[in-house]
């Protein structure tokens, strides 16, 4: 009986067999940087079977189509596939030339601190990274969700959404902390809405909605958005990265909220003097005419519902008393800042939103005029003809829409009709 060995067999470039054929299709359309499976280019060269003793190989259509099953059934073996859509590939850094070839992946567990992962994501959306999959940033790291996920927990590489759990612990939604991250891996069809953000602290105190660091269209942002996501919210899952490590952001005693009895009239001790300097970072200052102390003060009630009412909160939201969430916000240092005194866009403009039927053809008022105003401050205002006025128009709704879509809304949510989140949005 002889043997079976395996030989590398490449055929003729112009073969005719169904399987060098389809081989050429599938390399055709999706080159290995733009997510095809490197399987694909490889179909060409066919793993066939021979004999020690010498069978004449050939390309019929029978032993082509088994001998490409070969590299098919060794992709299929994995369970979770490389992505056939617009998101780059495990791969290393890349600096996309301009420092030498790419550098070689980082096996290494590397360590992080919470506020460092979100620094790294501030990073981005500062300098508005664009969105670009083929593309790669001065750091080292794709333009991409994945790409942007591997830059703020300094990953040694770059992942993409199938990968990046692997780097995580799974967590549930309620324990999340600034610097985890949300993922959907949509396993089926990972061209079907798969995407990653990076979760920088919650926004309101039933956490239904939370402030997000991700690169999506056209650039990297940070958006306050519906837990977890516009689509798909009940697909995501919770991770937290595996070198999380204690620091500014982290979990403990540093962060943990001391309770409420430490705060308000009569108190008297350190948690007091850290609340006043924690308001101060956030923009304070004018509240306190001889810096933060020990002991309670109007000045610390004062500041504290500035930051209250900073980020969007009222009644009893915005008592002037820290909170848990309150708390969080500051010591993370993820809630929005206290605007100068005087400065426009306050939150009590954001807060006086006249209601839906403000903005509706044939109405004319100063809601209108205002919404114009600030739409043309932040850059929406292309479709006005003479400048934003009192009535309604169809400008008006074409520039609501196009700011509407930049939150990375669609269909009835971006109708370009103002409702409290937009109107909310656009004077934060």
């Amino acid at each position: 009986m002889t043997v079976p060995v395996f030989e590398e067999y490449a055929p003729a470039a112009d073969c005719g067999c169904t399987g060098c054929a389809q081989g050429r299709r599938t390399a055709a359309a999706l080159p290995v940087r733009y997510g095809g499976h490197p399987a694909a280019h490889g179909a060409r060269r066919a793993l066939v079977l021979v004999t020690a003793a010498g069978v004449v190989l050939s390309c019929g259509a029978d032993q082509a189509a088994a001998a490409a099953a070969g590299p098919r059934a060794l992709a299929d073996t994995s369970a979770d596939p490389q992505p056939v859509t617009p998101q780059g590939t495990v791969g290393p850094l890349n600096s996309g030339g301009a420092s030498g070839p790419p550098s070689a992946p980082s096996t290494a567990q590397r360590t992080t601190t919470r506020a460092d992962i979100i620094n790294r994501a501030k990073k981005w959306v500062t300098a508005k990274v664009p969105y670009d999959m083929a593309a790669y940033w001065s750091d080292g790291y794709r333009q991409d969700c994945s790409g942007f996920v591997s830059m703020a927990w300094n990953l040694g590489g770059n992942e993409w959404t199938g990968s990046l759990a692997a780097h995580g612990t799974k967590i549930a939604r309620a324990d999340l902390q600034p610097g985890d991250i949300l993922l959907f891996h949509n396993l089926a069809d990972p061209a079907a809405g798969s995407h990653v953000t990076v979760f920088g602290g919650w926004s309101d105190h039933t956490h239904s909605h939370y402030l997000a660091y991700e690169l999506t269209r056209p650039h990297a942002r940070k958006a306050t958005t519906p837990m977890a996501y516009w689509s798909n919210s009940s697909k995501y899952v919770a991770y937290r990265y595996k070198g999380v490590v204690s620091g500014a952001g982290g979990s403990g005693s540093a962060t943990a909220f001391p309770g409420a009895g430490k705060f308000g009239p009569g108190a008297n001790n350190a948690h007091v003097t850290r609340l006043g300097k924690l308001l101060i970072a956030q923009g304070g200052k004018r509240f306190y005419k001889e810096g933060a102390g020990p002991r309670w003060s109007d000045a610390d009630k004062r500041a504290t519902r500035a930051f209250q009412l900073a980020q969007g909160w009222k009644g009893k939201e915005a008592d002037g008393v820290p909170g848990p969430h309150t708390w969080r916000l500051l010591v993370d240092g993820t809630g929005r800042k206290i605007p100068a005194a005087g400065a426009g866009g306050s939150p009590s403009t954001a807060e006086a939103y006249p209601g839906p039927s403000s903005f509706r053809p044939g109405r004319s008022n100063g809601h209108v005029l205002a919404l114009g105003t600030q739409l043309v401050k932040k850059g929406y205002g292309k479709h006005y003809v003479t400048g934003p006025g009192r009535s309604w128009t169809e400008a008006d709704r074409r520039n609501v829409e196009a700011f509407q879509r930049a939150q990375g809304w669609s269909g009835g949510a971006a109708d370009g009709y103002p409702g409290p989140e937009t109107w909310r949005r656009l004077f934060a």
